[in-house]
C-alpha cells in the first residue's frame, strides 16, 4: 500500500502565480469514483491561512489586472483555448476518474468549454454603458461600468470543467481577479485548467486555486473582507447558508443552486419523441444536474403510452465504468449520493409509488467497486410527498398523473425550487400558457433541458440570487455600474462657423 501511495500525484494550489502546498502541509487521498477502492490522486487539505493568502494574492493583482485593456484580457482567454487542443483527452479522462461520468459525457463537456471561452471573451468588448439626457444644461450624464474587484468562486463536482471556467473566465474577461475552491470531490479538473492558464502567460495573482474540504476554506473565502463578490453554484442549503455568511461584509452574490425539475406531457401526440427527449434530460451525468428532469407530470390520458415510451428509453442506457467506451451511464459520485437515492427510491413505494424499471444497485463484472445504480423510474407519485417534492440528485425519474392542464401548472409549481421546466404539448395555447406560469428562471418547449452558452443561466424562488450567469447578464455581477454626470463649459456657440454649418447641413 505505501508504494501505491508514493506513486500518486499530488496536486497543490496556486497562489500568485505559483504552485505551494498547503500551510497545513497536510494530504488527503482522492478515490476513483468509479473503483472507489483505488486512490488517484493525492491533494492539499487547506486552511484559512491558505484562503488569506491567496485572496491576498488577487487583491494585489487586481490593481494591474483591472488596468489591462479588454482585447489584452480577451487574448489571454484565446491562449487558453490553444492549449486546451492539446490537453483535451487528459481533461476527459481526469473528469470520469474524479467523478464517474462516463468518457462520452466527459468529452462532451470538455468540447464545450471553447465555445464558451470564445462567447466570453467576446463579452470584453461589450461592457456598454448608456449615454443619457440630462435635464440641466451642459451636462453630459452616461454611465459605465467597472470590475467588482476580488471574486471567490465555489463550484460543484457534477461538472468540473465548465463550472470553474464559467466563473473563472468572466471573472478575468471583466476585470476582476478571481479565488476558486473546487469541490473536495474533483479538484483536479481545476488545477489542470490552471496549469493551462499559466501555460497561456496569465499574469500571476490573477486567478488563484485553493484545494480543500468543505466548511473551513468556504467559510473562509466567501467571509474574506477583501472578497468582493461571491458566485457558487451548487445545493440550495448550501448556497443560502453562504447568502447568511456574507451579508456582514456585503459582497455581491451569485447563487445558482439546486431543482426539481419538471417535464409536463400534457395534449402530446409523439409520445415517443418526448420520452426520447425527457430520459437523456433526466439522466444524464446519472441525474446529477442541477438541470435535470426528475419529475414528469403527465395526463392521465398519456400516462400508460407515456411509461411505456419511457421504460424503453432507460433500458437503452448501458450503465458501467466511465472509461469503458460503450458506457452511457456511470456511478453515482460516493456513497452519500448513492444512499439518498436508496432513501427516496424506497420512501415513494411506502408513499404509494409504483416501481416501473430499476431501483437495485448493479454489482459484478467489477461494478461492485462502486455506487452504480439502476436507472430507476417510478410511478403514480403523489404531489407532496418527497419524492415529489425534493432534489434527489440520483438517476431517479418519478411520474406524477394528474386530471387536467390546470392540474399539472398547480404540481408543476408546489416545489421549492425555480430552476428550469420544460412542457411537451402539441397545443400552442397550453405551451403559452406554460410559459407564463411555469415558476422557472428558465422554460422549455418540446425539448429537454439543455442550455446553450450565450444565453443567460439561473433560476427563481430557492434555485437562484442575484445576476444570472453564462451570458450578458453575467456583467451584472461581475461589474459595478457607476453614474457619471460631467458639467462642462462647451456650447455649440463655441463652434467654429465652419463646422457649425456643417453640423447644421448634415441630417446626419
Amino acid at each position: 500500500m505505501s508504494e501505491t501511495k508514493q506513486a500518486l500525484k499530488e496536486y497543490r494550489n496556486y497562489i500568485g502565480g505559483e504552485w505551494v502546498a498547503a500551510s497545513s502541509g497536510e494530504t488527503y487521498e482522492l478515490a476513483n469514483a468509479g473503483r472507489t477502492d483505488e486512490a488517484i490522486a493525492r491533494v492539499p487539505v487547506s486552511t484559512a491561512e491558505d484562503v488569506d493568502r491567496a485572496v491576498q494574492a488577487a487583491h494585489a493583482a487586481f490593481r494591474e489586472w483591472k488596468q489591462v485593456p479588454a482585447p489584452e484580457r480577451m487574448e489571454y482567454i484565446y491562449g487558453l483555448m490553444e492549449v486546451w487542443k492539446r490537453r483535451r483527452d487528459e481533461l476527459a479522462e481526469v473528469m470520469v476518474l474524479e467523478m464517474g461520468k462516463a468518457i462520452i459525457e466527459a468529452r462532451n463537456e470538455v468540447d464545450r468549454a471553447p465555445g464558451e471561452m470564445r462567447f466570453v471573451a467576446g463579452e470584453a468588448l461589450r461592457i456598454d454603458g448608456q449615454t443619457l439626457p440630462s435635464g440641466r444644461p451642459k451636462v453630459f450624464a452616461y454611465t459605465e461600468r467597472e470590475p467588482i474587484g476580488v471574486v471567490a468562486a465555489i463550484t460543484p463536482w457534477n461538472f468540473p470543467v465548465l463550472s470553474p471556467l464559467r466563473k473563472v473566465i468572466p471573472a478575468l474577461v471583466y476585470g476582476c481577479t478571481v479565488v476558486l475552491k473546487p469541490a473536495s470531490q474533483s479538484p483536479l479538473t481545476s488545477a489542470l485548467i490552471f496549469e493551462m492558464l499559466q501555460e497561456a502567460g496569465l499574469p500571476a495573482g490573477a486567478a488563484n486555486l485553493v484545494i480543500g474540504r468543505g466548511g473551513e476554506v468556504g467559510d473562509a473565502l466567501v467571509t474574506h473582507p477583501l472578497v468582493s463578490g461571491i458566485t457558487f453554484t451548487g445545493s440550495t442549503d448550501v448556497g443560502l447558508g453562504i447568502y447568511e455568511k456574507t451579508t456582514r461584509n456585503n459582497a455581491k452574490i451569485q447563487l445558482e443552486m439546486g431543482g426539481k425539475n419538471a417535464a409536463v406531457v400534457a395534449g402530446c401526440n409523439d409520445l415517443k419523441s418526448a420520452a426520447a427527449q425527457i430520459v437523456p434530460a433526466a439522466y444524464a451525468a446519472t441525474g446529477q444536474r442541477c438541470t435535470s428532469i426528475s419529475r414528469v407530470i403527465v395526463l392521465e390520458e398519456h400516462k400508460e403510452e407515456l411509461e411505456a415510451a419511457l421504460v424503453e428509453e432507460a433500458g437503452k442506457l448501458k450503465v458501467g465504468y466511465g472509461l469503458d467506451e460503450e458506457t452511457t451511464m456511470g456511478p453515482l459520485v460516493n456513497r452519500s449520493q448513492f444512499e439518498r437515492s436508496m432513501h427516496y427510491i424506497d420512501r415513494a413505494q411506502q408513499d404509494g409509488a409504483r416501481l416501473l424499471t430499476g431501483g437495485n444497485r448493479i454489482e459484478g463484472d467489477d461494478l461492485d467497486r462502486g455506487y452504480y445504480l439502476e436507472p430507476t423510474i417510478l410511478t403514480d407519485v403523489k404531489p407532496g410527498t418527497p419524492a415529489a417534492l425534493d432534489e434527489i440528485f440520483g438517476p431517479v425519474l418519478v411520474v406524477i398523473p394528474v386530471e387536467s392542464f390546470g392540474e399539472a401548472l398547480e404540481v408543476n409549481n408546489e416545489v421549492r425550487y425555480g430552476l428550469t421546466s420544460a412542457i411537451f404539448t402539441d397545443d400552442m395555447d397550453w405551451a403559452r400558457a406554460y410559459v407564463k406560469s411555469s415558476e422557472a428562471g428558465m422554460v422549455h418547449v418540446n425539448n429537454g433541458t439543455i442550455s446553450e452558452p450565450h444565453m443567460p443561466f439561473g433560476g427563481v424562488k430557492q434555485s437562484g440570487r442575484g445576476a444570472y450567469g453564462i451570458g450578458s447578464t453575467n456583467k451584472d455581477f461581475y461589474t459595478n455600474l457607476k453614474v457619471v454626470y460631467h458639467q462642462h463649459g462647451y456650447d455649440e456657440d463655441d463652434l467654429p462657423p465652419a463646422n457649425r454649418m456643417v453640423a447644421e447641413e448634415d441630417p446626419a
